[in-house]
């Protein structure tokens, strides 16, 4: 008996960090493209897949004083590896 419990018990954490945890957000669709109107400024777009990243959403990183967002940690991981490929076009 005691061994289901143990494994109930980490089955409900298991349920509980892939549910809220780091990431969540991929299984709610949050890496497709959304419309928010001319409210976005040019550094709220992930420069890696070029979705749109709200301020209380994703990942941030600064990067020669600007403040970039990213949608996961898949693209801020392979914005740090090469950033100067995903700046090409970034005039500012």
């Amino acid at each position: 008996m005691e061994g289901w419990l143990s494994f109930l018990i980490f089955a409900g954490v298991f349920y509980l960090m892939m549910r809220f945890g780091c990431d969540a957000h991929m299984i709610h669709g949050g890496h497709g493209h959304h419309q928010h109107g001319d409210s976005m400024k040019p550094n709220d777009i992930d420069p890696v897949c070029g979705m749109n990243v709200e301020k209380e959403q994703g990942y941030g990183k600064m990067h020669e004083g600007h403040l970039f967002r990213f949608c996961s940690c898949d693209c801020l991981d392979k914005f740090e590896s090469e950033p100067e490929k995903y700046l090409k076009g970034d005039e500012s």
